[in-house]
């Protein structure tokens, strides 16, 4: 599929990424905000998971920008296809698996400094489901970027400190930190 999406800084800025039938991938303009959010905070992540994984946007923008293992989760075959493909002639460590994030959250939410989320806007349940579970596993100090549709928002989960809080049009970004 033909798109605008692409890598937007680091090793393969410039680089074009295949989009998921069904994705609604994080747009440029969003994911720039975002990491430039996290250069602000200076956080430069060693482990991250991108856990929706979609296009793996998220996750090939922090292979291009950082040395980080990056693990690539989606339970869409197409996306996992789409993933393999942006990732072609990438070098960096990485693991892409095709699977439900859910089942995975203490495999690998306990040894992830940086986690993103972007579960479907469709099915608001399964993000703050995610964030409480993810909560009993993760390690002081992770941070976890979660994005949502920014008015089907309703609470924070406790324990979780908010670093940020941005709005880009119909998403919301909220970096939280575990306390």
């Amino acid at each position: 599929m033909d798109s605008k999406l692409q890598i937007i800084s680091g090793k393969w800025r410039g680089r074009k990424l295949n989009i998921p039938v069904d994705a609604r991938p994080t747009q440029n303009r969003a994911r720039m905000a975002l990491f430039n959010m996290l250069e602000s905070l200076e956080i430069r992540p060693n482990n991250v998971w991108d856990a929706f994984a979609g296009s793996g946007a998220f996750g090939i923008e922090c292979l291009s920008r950082y040395d980080s293992n990056v693990i690539f989760t989606d339970k869409s075959q197409d996306s996992i296809k789409t993933i393999q493909s942006n990732l072609k002639n990438i070098v960096g460590k990485f693991s892409v698996e095709k699977t439900n994030a859910m089942d995975v959250i203490k495999k690998y939410g306990s040894h992830s400094d940086l986690i993103f989320i972007d579960p479907p806007y469709s099915e608001t349940d399964i993000g703050m489901a995610f964030v409480q579970r993810l909560f009993g596993v993760v390690n002081s100090g992770t941070i976890l970027i979660w994005e949502i549709e920014n008015d089907k928002f309703e609470k924070i989960p406790d324990g979780w400190d908010i670093l940020r809080d941005k709005k880009y049009g119909r998403a919301r970004f909220l970096i939280l930190k575990k306390a």
